[in-house]
């Protein structure tokens, strides 16, 4: 007989399969693999008491402040700590409290529906001579030997856009942006490479994003976060998915002095609001992809939180997308100029996923692959 510990496993029904539990079976465990920690903000506190009450009588748990039980204040914060099936349960016990416990039930019912995507690689490739990493510059058939390398290397995803969009970055014309990119695009229609990986297209200017979509691109990567009409217009006729990041200000004004209340529900209520928005015009939530923009109008420890909370995004059922490739969040965790980041790269990405990311957009395609490959097998 052998005892020992392993890791919580990355896919609980593979593992359990493996096992060779039954199909019921995984269906029960699986839910109590998972420990989940929600965080609950300016709750009354006889709904802290009850809550509390509760999260015990199914298992869970509810950390709460001294204080509470002699109600010396009106609102507290708390965190809930339970197992998927935990707080399945308790969701329902608090539909029927007062207090504010309905929202928190009806929230929390959300959060559990997280689902999941596979893993996509997405590769960058900028047709700008400004870019923040001199090594991700290509133009015309150079761009086009480097897509044929990144395709070998293991990218699903090729992203391509011609304006800079660093911090204090200036912007340029519809007309010199696609001017840009428009011979990489017409080699890309002319060799079909559209059928071998998927293309998406960075920008958030109409003339650019049509004559991508003409030229077989089918995503969107739109920095501004839906904030045009048209972009989401021509997503959907063109049956493409859009990508939506968050970014506060623009990249001339986002890096001077971002600030925000709590960093994860506003990025939280901006998705909500553009989702709602693309839906007038036809995009469902499986068109959408979802963007914290790492480094967009950020602090470091605004970069951070958003990270460690990555996995609250994954309850509006869109694929999500983690950027944050050579950016100086590493510099100001470690000093180290942008060539040299591939390390710290490397574990933001494999935290994102594991926080589920399902697509990571990177400079370097080989390396990522293969760190993927080992995570997944780990």
């Amino acid at each position: 007989m052998r005892v020992y510990e392993i890791a919580k496993p990355n896919n609980p029904k593979e593992f359990l399969d493996s096992l060779g539990v039954d199909s019921g079976g995984v269906l029960i465990i699986e839910k109590k693999m998972d420990l989940l920690f929600i965080k609950i903000e300016n709750l009354k506190t006889p709904a802290v008491n009850i809550l509390k009450q509760d999260a015990l009588s199914v298992g869970a748990e509810l950390a709460v402040p001294s204080g509470v039980i002699l109600c010396e204040k009106e609102f507290f914060d708390c965190l809930l700590i339970g197992t998927k099936r935990q707080l399945e349960i308790l969701a329902k016990k608090e539909l029927a409290q007062p207090f504010g416990l309905k929202k928190v039930a009806n929230t929390l019912k959300e959060l559990l529906k997280a689902k999941r995507f596979s893993l996509k690689i997405m590769g960058v490739i900028n047709a700008n001579s400004d870019s923040f990493f001199s090594q991700s510059r290509f133009q015309g058939k150079e761009a086009i030997l480097k897509i044929e390398k990144m395709i070998e290397e293991g990218a699903d995803i090729i992203d391509i856009g011609a304006v800079s969009s660093r911090p204090g970055s200036k912007g340029v014309s519809e007309d010199e942006e696609l001017k840009r990119v428009s011979d990489i695009l017409d080699l890309i229609k002319q060799q079909r490479l559209y059928e071998r990986v998927a293309f998406s297209i960075d920008s958030y200017t109409p003339k650019v994003v049509k004559k991508a979509l003409e030229s077989g691109f089918k995503i969107v990567n739109d920095i501004t976060g839906a904030s045009n009409e048209e972009i989401i217009k021509l997503t959907s006729f063109f049956n493409a998915k859009l990508c939506i990041m968050h970014m506060q200000g623009t990249p001339q004004t986002m890096q001077k002095n971002p600030t925000y209340e709590n960093v994860v529900t506003e990025v939280d209520e901006f998705f909500k609001e553009r989702i709602n928005k693309c839906s007038l015009f036809g995009l469902e939530k499986k068109d959408i992809i979802l963007d914290v923009g790492i480094g967009f109008g950020k602090t470091l420890e605004h970069n951070i939180a958003l990270l460690k909370s990555h996995h609250h995004f994954t309850h509006f059922g869109c694929e999500l997308l983690i950027g944050a490739s050579r950016k100086s969040l590493i510099d100001k965790i470690i000093p180290t100029p942008t060539e040299q980041r591939l390390p710290g790269t490397l574990a933001i990405h494999l935290k994102a996923i594991e926080r589920g990311a399902n697509i990571v957009r990177c400079h370097d395609v080989k390396e990522h692959y293969q760190a993927i490959k080992v995570w997944e097998a780990i």
